[in-house]
């Protein structure tokens, strides 16, 4: 707080620290919109092409359908669109920045006494996970149990998840409802070529986008289609067991009860 005033910032970020919406992914989005180039809005907003790159990524996980589609060259060329999801995410995130400011002017005024539940409100939510999903809800099958429950990521993907009866209730999970899904990178198995296929209950075929190698692990991250990405940590040695590379196949899964919901 400088001079009376609050400079209150929107953000959602995960538990690591790892931003999926803020101010700074919105201008991204705008010179992408404005440009048509990855390449020239990252530039202009001051990101390198990797976090450029990381940040169109969560976007598209987090809204049900993509806010950038890249054309003809992809990541290593060719242009960049924003579309009628990312214009939405851009109208929407400038109202709500515009309500937090008038919140913001008002706690300056007048001091935070009856604003607690405002402050509620603005308060970040914490995600420990990498994986990120809007979905939606299509169908439910009841168990004594438990409860499966599948959700639309995408056009081409979708996820099962496995919850109790208590928490199907309690967050209102029925057909059209929307939820995101969270999955711990952790959690993400690579597999060889058809093993454990007919077992798998989430199971992807994927495009491996970037492989980062630690001394233990590797982390992948892989397109799944629809312009929605996973991030998996998995072993070194399997990962060159399998001979995985940049740009090349890879298939995953994970299982539904690994898979947590959460709703508004």
């Amino acid at each position: 707080m400088t001079d009376g005033k609050i400079d209150a910032h929107l953000a959602l970020r995960s538990s690591e620290g790892r931003l999926l919406v803020g101010r700074e992914r919105i201008r991204l989005l705008e010179a992408v919109a404005e440009h048509g180039s990855i390449t020239k809005a990252a530039k202009i907003t001051g990101f390198s092409y990797k976090t450029a790159w990381e940040a169109v990524d969560a976007v598209n996980n987090l809204l049900p359908t993509p806010a950038f589609l890249t054309r003809a060259g992809g990541r290593v060329g060719g242009g960049a669109e924003v579309t009628a999801e990312g214009r939405r995410l851009i109208a929407t995130f400038h109202r709500l920045e515009e309500r937090l400011a008038r919140l913001s002017s008002t706690m300056a005024e007048d001091g935070l006494d009856g604003l607690e539940e405002a402050l509620l409100w603005t308060a970040g939510r914490k995600i420990s996970a990498r994986n990120v999903f809007q979905t939606e809800v299509v169908a439910v099958r009841k168990a004594p149990v438990d409860v499966e429950v599948t959700l639309r990521v995408s056009d081409v993907a979708s996820i099962l998840a496995i919850v109790t009866n208590g928490a199907v209730d309690d967050l209102g999970l029925v057909p059209g409802r929307r939820a995101l899904a969270l999955v711990k990178a952790s959690f993400v198995r690579l597999l060889a070529p058809g093993e454990a296929a007919a077992e798998a209950r989430n199971l992807f075929a994927a495009t491996v986008r970037t492989r980062l190698d630690g001394d233990v692990n590797s982390e992948l991250l892989l397109d799944i289609g629809g312009g929605k990405t996973v991030t998996a940590v998995v072993p070194r040695r399997r990962v060159e067991d399998l001979a995985v590379v940049e740009g090349g196949p890879a298939t995953i899964a994970f299982d539904p009860d690994h898979v947590v919901l959460a709703v508004d």
